[in-house]
């Protein structure tokens, strides 16, 4: 190595940070090296550079160009006692950090929330969602979170930060008394609470939550499918309106199988038969004859068993129902 090429390695006269998609901070490499008097500092728009000396936060650059020296490096030049100026190269701590808001980035709720719904009683709820933020506090984010690290990237910090976003929204959930179907109707006024809520953690760290949004509230797939049926049977209302709906899913069942049009006639006799199995004992009045006679009275309490299941009747029509037909077996 010849001795021009030492001298180029030991002295610094050029200092700038071209940063990457998702960088937040890098300590500018030094290793042996020293800042030459009059060395330029490119600082771009977005960013910011603190000069340390000996571990304490001296000289501060917003954007923009500088030819360093003692009229720009007040602080460092009291630290170092330049009373009357400096001419030879310098070493100290320059990091950069970025002001750029990080955007696009996910969350989740990794395991359903319960929630005590006032409609529908416990629920386990699903929410997921993207934020984005950016470094306010520089100072506290360099002590809590950069340190004496090299570099610092969003993907680093990210973890922390979902882990304190599902803290935040298990707690608005969980305490909060607006109904499920309220939440997933009003998605915009719940990002707001959801942002408010995760505020407080990110300011700790020195970070501004900019904007969170609420994509998805949901429930598991069984407790879905049974919210679908409960709907389905608040919707249909009374046993004849039941009977039609039961008909009804029958034949479309049937149509899209392969016995075609004859499935659809055997699904259209069930649903019928459901219905004159019924109406007897929860309509008050006789059932008919050809209803009692034609049909396997244990076959039409599997079938009332299942109505019961669904929720489609009570368990003391059932039962009456059940002592009736088990007192026409002979």
């Amino acid at each position: 190595m010849s001795i021009l090429d030492f001298l180029k390695k030991q002295f610094v006269d050029v200092i700038d940070w071209v940063e990457e998609p998702g960088d937040l901070g890098l300590r500018y490499p030094m290793e042996d090296r020293e800042i030459q008097n009059g060395a330029e500092l490119t600082v771009r728009a977005g960013q910011i550079a603190f000069f340390y000396n000996e571990g304490v936060m001296a000289d501060v650059f917003h954007p923009g160009q500088y030819t360093l020296n003692t009229a720009n490096l007040p602080l460092l030049t009291s630290l170092r006692n330049w009373d009357k100026g400096f001419a030879s190269p310098f070493k100290s701590d320059i990091y950069f950090y970025t002001h750029k808001e990080q955007a696009g980035l996910k969350w989740g709720t990794a395991q359903p929330i319960t929630v005590r719904d006032k409609e529908f009683g416990p629920l386990r709820v699903r929410a997921f969602g993207s934020y984005s933020f950016r470094i306010e506090d520089i100072p506290t984010f360099a002590v809590k979170m950069m340190g004496t690290l090299d570099k610092l990237e969003v993907e680093d910090i990210e973890p922390q930060l979902r882990g304190a976003i599902a803290t935040a929204i298990a707690t608005s959930l969980g305490g909060g008394d607006v109904a499920f179907i309220d939440l997933a109707a009003d998605q915009a006024a719940m990002s707001e609470r959801l942002k408010a809520a995760v505020q407080p953690a990110f300011a700790q760290w020195g970070l501004e939550c900019t904007s969170f949004f609420v994509e998805s509230v949901s429930l598991p797939e069984d407790v879905q499918a049974m919210l679908d049926k409960a709907s389905s049977m608040r919707v249909v209302g009374d046993l004849d309106r039941f009977v039609r709906f039961q008909s009804a899913e029958a034949i479309e069942t049937a149509a899209a199988q392969s016995g075609g049009i004859a499935g659809i006639g055997a699904g259209a006799a069930a649903g019928m038969a459901i219905g004159q199995s019924m109406s007897g004992g929860i309509g008050g009045g006789a059932a008919p004859a050809a209803a009692a006679s034609g049909e396997d009275a244990f076959a039409q309490i599997e079938k009332l068993h299942k109505l019961l299941t669904v929720g489609a009747i009570t368990q003391a029509e059932f039962d009456a129902k059940k002592a009736e037909l088990m007192g026409r077996i002979r």
